[in-house]
């Protein structure tokens, strides 16, 4: 379970080995646009060799390559980082399904030459021009290597010519676009970044926004959004409650034959059994050791 990924530029050492106290449910290891063309093929040693030596095992490892149109970069991106089994992989400027499939062929490529199983390394599809915002579903069930797809929203309201506010107006619609290609996919689907690092109120009012989306998780560029995000995508005790009052209702309800089933004035019929489901599903997976319970 993913509900914060943070960006940490791949020629940091500093923030590298700091990566697995941060409070991120998921760091991403950033090759791309983070990093100098200059500074890439020491940026892709330092994140090799940060996985190799260091523990993340309290983390979930994802490394953002460069695009396929970066002369080689991702090729060779991912023959240094692959053999190292990071959890996943960041695909940037994903514009159609036979893109994340040429990608996901090369991880292979890697996966064999290295002995490691098919499958093994995930990927995570950066969507982030209007042509792959309008692909979104059919990348989304490009490939079973895919586990989840990502809003790149600066990139994306550059290419569609349109003004980036905080409050998110412009991005709507490619919000909605984007948890319903995921969702139809069976994937995990991520928000883009709150890039104002220094506005504390604003980025619980956009985590909170993009849990109402229905989106997995969000991305932060700075540790400071982290715990916002990690609190807006954790369910509350009070929604807990209310899942256990359903789901106990509704076993009532079954030991007594009753077909309607009511709790506090309101008919419970199976979207909101599901709902309850799920919310106790994220409780356990966010505190393991309860299991979402009371």
């Amino acid at each position: 379970m993913k509900r914060s990924l943070l960006f940490l530029p791949g020629n940091n050492p500093n923030l590298l080995i700091n990566g697995d106290v941060l409070g991120a449910d998921a760091v991403i290891f950033d090759l791309e646009d983070a990093v100098a063309p200059d500074e890439k093929d020491a940026a892709r040693i330092l994140v090799r060799n940060a996985l190799g030596a260091l523990d993340f095992s309290s983390v979930e490892v994802i490394i953002r390559i460069n695009s396929i149109a970066s002369d080689g970069y991702w090729k060779l991106d991912l023959d240094e980082v692959v053999p190292l089994k990071p959890a996943c992989i960041l695909v940037t400027k994903v514009r159609d399904a036979e893109y994340a499939r040429t990608v996901s062929a090369y991880i292979g490529d890697v996966e064999a030459r290295s002995g490691i199983a098919a499958g093994t390394v995930k990927m995570i599809a950066l969507i982030e021009t209007a042509l792959g915002l309008e692909n979104a579903f059919s990348i989304a069930a490009a490939d079973p290597r895919i586990s989840g797809i990502f809003l790149g929203a600066e990139d994306l309201t550059a290419d569609l010519q349109s003004a980036r506010t905080k409050s998110g107006e412009e991005i709507a619609y490619a919000r909605g676009r984007m948890v319903a290609a995921a969702r139809a996919a069976g994937i995990d689907v991520y928000d883009t970044p709150f890039t104002d690092v220094n506005d504390d109120e604003g980025i619980v009012v956009d985590a909170q926004l993009a849990k109402t989306f229905g989106f997995s998780g969000k991305a932060a560029i700075s540790p400071r959004h982290v715990a916002a995000i990690n609190r807006a995508f954790s369910p509350t005790h009070k929604e807990i409650d209310y899942a256990h009052s359903v789901l106990k209702a509704i076993e009532e309800a079954k030991a007594q034959g009753k077909g309607a089933v009511s709790l506090f004035g309101k008919m419970i019929d199976a979207p909101i059994v599901l709902r309850a489901r799920q919310t106790l599903a994220l409780a356990a997976a966010v505190n393991p050791g309860r299991g979402g319970k009371r």
